[in-house]
Order: C-alpha cells, then structure tokens, then sequence
C-alpha cells in the first residue's frame, strides 16, 4: 500500500480547510442589518443594510441631496445593480473624511462588503469588478524644498 505523496499529503494535514461562499455564514445582527466599513482615500464610510425599498441615506440625508452629481450616485449603486438587487435593500450610511468622491468610493466599498455578509453568495459576483477590495491609493505627502510632493520651485540661472 502507498502512501499519498506530494500536494495530496499536504492536503490530508490541513486541519481546517477553507470555507468556500456557500458554506459561509451571513453576518446579522439583532436588528436584521449588515455591518461594513468601507475606506477610499481618506474616507470612511459605516454601512448598514437591511432588507426595504431601496431607500439610501447618507448621513441622515437622501443620497439625492447629498450627491447631486449623478456619477456619483450611479457609483453608490453599481453593487446592487451588478447583484439584481436594486430596490431590495434600505441602506444607511454614516461616511467622513475626504471630499465627495473618496466618500462615494467609500460607500461603494462598505456597501459590497456589507452585501457579501448579508448574503455569502453574492461574493463571486462581486469580486471579478473589484468592488470587494479597497483601493490603497492616497495622496503623496508634501516633501521640504519642493512646491508640492514632487513639483519644483522654478528654477531661475541668475
């Protein structure tokens, strides 16, 4: 009789294998909500949801008030529209921190996380159009003897 050699022995060791996204559990809390932080830039965004008719408030505000640009709300709702789940959920929004974009991207990101713990399913949905994962981009710090991060005085041969 042979023993199993190679990544099949490795296999048989480990303890506790990986869960895939049905086998996980939803993330609920008393209330039937959701929870996620979502962060772009220099924002923070709280996100709760829970099932309703798709009403989204952003810091105790209509998102129709608070992002009048209309890019900016088709941002906050791209996650509920690549799941079919537009009009399903009410969500509410506690977001700070940097200008209206960075909150969007925020929202944005606290929102698809929030959905994936509502519903583990959704994650292969969700992850191939990159909204599970936080984009790390933020501004470069302003370096001494320099204008800005990386712009020079002009420079001047007299």
């Amino acid at each position: 009789m042979s023993e199993p050699q190679g990544f099949e022995a490795l296999q048989s060791l480990s303890s506790n294998p990986q869960p895939d996204a049905a086998s996980r559990e939803p993330k609920i809390d008393a209330q039937g909500r959701a929870y996620a932080t979502g962060k772009r830039k220099n924002a923070i965004a709280k996100v709760w949801i829970k099932p309703g008719k798709g009403k989204i408030t952003i810091n105790g505000r209509d998102q129709e008030i608070y992002f009048a640009r209309p890019v900016l709300r088709m941002m906050i709702a791209q996650p509920l529209e690549v799941t079919d789940r537009l009009g399903q959920f009410d969500v509410i929004v506690s977001v700070e921190g940097s200008g209206l974009s960075g909150q969007a991207g925020a929202i944005r990101h606290g929102l698809s996380k929030a959905l994936t713990y509502y519903e583990p399913g959704l994650r292969p949905v969700l992850k191939p159009h990159g909204f599970l994962t936080r984009d790390s981009r933020v501004v470069e710090r302003k370096k001494y003897g320099k204008a800005k991060a990386r712009r020079s005085f002009q420079f001047s041969k007299r």
